[in-house]
């Protein structure tokens, strides 16, 4: 069994073009390209059950040699994944069930009668790699990088295959993400969280694709800077399996829940105060301004506009063929990988970051809950706009949080209470909506869990 360590990275093809003679890989290029025509069957049972045990089993032929390999889905985070893979060389293009052992095959499949696998879909691509050498100090790194492109097939459905594939050969995880953000800071390239396999199950199955990521589960006694790591890991992956799932099928709904990813990431950077210093955000707090003062207005427009939400995907695909989202996702990998935000902080930000959660974010809700001062908005409800950064910076602790939060009564009921008032915010001024904003303010300002964070 090996374990494979990669970063995908959705491109066109004129960035795969480009790719090859980039100046960084070619200084960088131990082995030189090869090429090779892949072909791939991929086999699952009818109702995929292999599918639904996070594994992939397939046949492919690489020249003359046939290579069967059992994937495991293993962990994935962002783009950046990994997972166990074993390998077996055939003497010919069949199936050989005997290598399925119990070693490999998963518990959960242990009944299943390996007879019923049959083909489902194919992946056909040519692959030109090459090793890289990536020196990290006196570390040894050794990446492959590989420039695929072809066609998955599922039936009649079939979607292109334009991607780079960076594997860890040898070295720390963390190379893949510095070498992926120095190409992306040239050429639009978009981490992508999806494999072939899924790709291919999901034209088999345009509902298989799965868009929910477990919420982590936080707990009052970790430490901030641990809380920090998984929901910004979280708010991420989700974040990039919208876009790529939008990017796919231009559904309106998946937008506006990318829109909201953005929004609480853009939060929850805002709220860390002393325990991650501005300075080590700042880059990723401008890019998420940039992309928020671009991408709210659209769609707060398209929700009353036809002809704006038709226009959406086209918008969407220009970002995409530009480098702000992949070098921002990729910045925000790294950030969280190496916990950026804790080097050069001062001995109070020290103190915050091994905080306990529960001790702070209470100190932390009260204070901006304070802060907010809903009496004045009820007298001046024309300005409440200007408190939209605070009430989401409440927002995203209350969503992502609540289990820390279970001495707060009727949560529910004052998550969804700020939510409408959160709207009313981003209303266009008119009487009714003034109106609305004053009523609303009051609602939340009685709530019995507004009053205790208050104290």
């Amino acid at each position: 069994m090996n374990k494979e360590t990669e970063i995908k990275l959705r491109a066109s093809r004129e960035t795969l073009a480009a790719l090859r003679d980039h100046p960084l890989l070619k200084k960088r290029n131990k082995s030189g390209w090869s090429q090779h025509e892949l072909f791939n069957q991929y086999f699952d049972t009818d109702d995929r059950q292999l599918s639904a045990a996070r594994v992939a089993l397939r046949l492919r032929r690489d020249g003359e040699q046939v290579i069967q390999t059992l994937k495991s889905r293993g962990q994935s985070v962002a783009g950046l994944s990994e997972r166990n893979e074993w390998d077996w060389y055939l003497p010919k293009a069949k199936l050989d069930l005997k290598k399925l052992t119990n070693d490999c095959w998963p518990a959960s499949l242990a009944e299943l009668d390996k007879k019923q696998l049959k083909p489902i879909f194919t992946t056909d691509f040519v692959r030109q790699k090459a090793e890289i050498a990536w020196g990290r100090g006196k570390a040894k790194v050794v990446i492959e990088a590989a420039l695929d492109l072809g066609k998955v097939i599922a039936g009649e459905g079939e979607e292109e295959i334009c991607e780079l594939e960076l594997e860890l050969r040898e070295g720390d995880p963390a190379a893949l993400l510095e070498l992926a953000t120095e190409l992306a800071a040239d050429l639009p390239l978009m981490p992508c969280d999806i494999s072939k396999a899924e790709r291919g199950y999901r034209l088999f199955d345009a509902s298989s694709y799965n868009l929910n990521l477990p919420v982590p589960e936080l707990d009052a006694e970790q430490s901030l800077d641990d809380a920090v790591v998984a929901l910004g890991w979280y708010l991420l992956g989700s974040s990039q399996r919208l876009a790529e799932q939008y990017r796919f099928n231009g559904h309106w709904r998946l937008l506006a829940d990318w829109l909201e990813q953005l929004i609480e990431l853009r939060a929850l950077l805002g709220s860390l105060g002393q325990a991650a210093p501005r300075a080590s955000s700042h880059d990723l707090r401008e890019a998420l301004d940039g992309l928020l003062a671009d991408w709210r207005p659209r769609l707060l427009a398209g929700q009353h506009d036809d002809s704006l939400r038709q226009n959406a995907p086209a918008l969407f695909a220009a970002e995409l063929h530009g480098t702000r989202w992949g070098l921002f996702s990729l910045n925000l990998s790294r950030w969280l990988l190496n916990r950026s935000w804790t080097v050069a902080r001062n001995n109070r930000g020290n103190r915050q970051g091994a905080a306990p959660l529960g001790n702070w974010l209470t100190h932390l809700l009260g204070e901006e809950a304070r802060d907010l001062q809903l009496k004045r908005y009820q007298q001046q409800p024309e300005d409440l706009a200007e408190q939209l950064p605070r009430i989401e910076r409440i927002q995203v602790w209350l969503h992502l949080a609540r289990q820390v939060l279970l001495e707060l009564p009727e949560l529910d009921r004052l998550y969804g209470e700020l939510n409408k008032l959160h709207a009313l915010a981003n209303q266009p001024l008119d009487a009714e909506v003034l109106a609305a904003r004053v009523a609303q303010a009051h609602t939340v300002a009685t709530l019995k869990p507004w009053k205790l964070l208050l104290k």
